[in-house]
């Protein structure tokens, strides 16, 4: 259109009433949408290994470039250890969904009945707190789990064993925790004989003696934050 003047000049449309009606409906739907999965955050487990696997999947796919695992490096980092002090007859590794678990066979470290740590031991716990003292792991949980076979104790400083596996979990805790590893990153557990990786006892109930060494153990369980 021309004025009086000659210069062209549009008018826009009158908007019509309701046009932009639907933006407050999905405003609507996308704070119900958004309400929904921050419910089900809430309310979900997370997995720290898959959260890991899937998080170094997506880099991947993305940056075409691998990623290292932080519970793959201490996975790796672990067992150079356990190979250099040749200890792997007495030292387990291994890694479940909540992270890697170290364990250490109670025969090869503690003195039966006791919970103060073979001399010949110490420098192996010493060396794991080196590496779970390392940078890349310092967010890490540690539970040091202790636990015993059936076999009944009683001494006037274990009556039971209740007091010998968490003994000896505390035991490890003290020593971490003297070379360096926060304590609020730790706790110890003693489980007795009630967590046993094999039967301590047969169908008739007779003892098992090599079940039973094999379920005396000390449990270092890392674990992502």
């Amino acid at each position: 259109m021309f004025d009086n003047l000659g210069n062209q000049w549009s008018r826009k449309a009158p908007k019509r009433e309701g046009e932009d009606d639907w933006i407050t409906t999905f405003a609507d739907m996308a704070t119900l949408l958004l309400a929904f999965f921050v419910l089900l955050a809430a309310i979900s487990k997370v997995d720290p290994i898959m959260f890991e696997q899937v998080k170094a999947g997506m880099a991947k796919g993305i940056g075409q470039r691998d990623i290292e695992r932080p519970i793959e490096a201490l996975r790796n980092d672990i067992t150079a250890a356990i190979d250099l002090m040749k200890v792997d007859d007495v030292v387990g590794l291994g890694v479940d969904q909540q992270g890697l678990i170290i364990e250490f066979a109670s025969a090869g470290f503690y003195p039966p009945g006791s919970a103060e740590l073979r001399p010949e031991a110490i420098h192996v716990f010493e060396q794991i707190a080196a590496t779970l003292e390392g940078p890349k792991y310092r967010n890490f949980r540690i539970e040091v789990q202790g636990h015993t076979d059936d076999t009944p104790v009683s001494s006037p400083r274990f009556p039971t064993n209740w007091e010998l596996s968490a003994s000896r979990a505390t035991r490890v805790v003290r020593l971490f925790e003297e070379e360096g590893l926060a304590s609020e990153r730790m706790r110890a557990v003693g489980f007795a004989d009630t967590a046993p990786k094999v039967p301590n006892r047969g169908p008739e109930g007779t003892a098992l003696p090599n079940n039973q060494e094999i379920n005396r153990r000390v449990t270092v369980r890392v674990t992502p934050r």
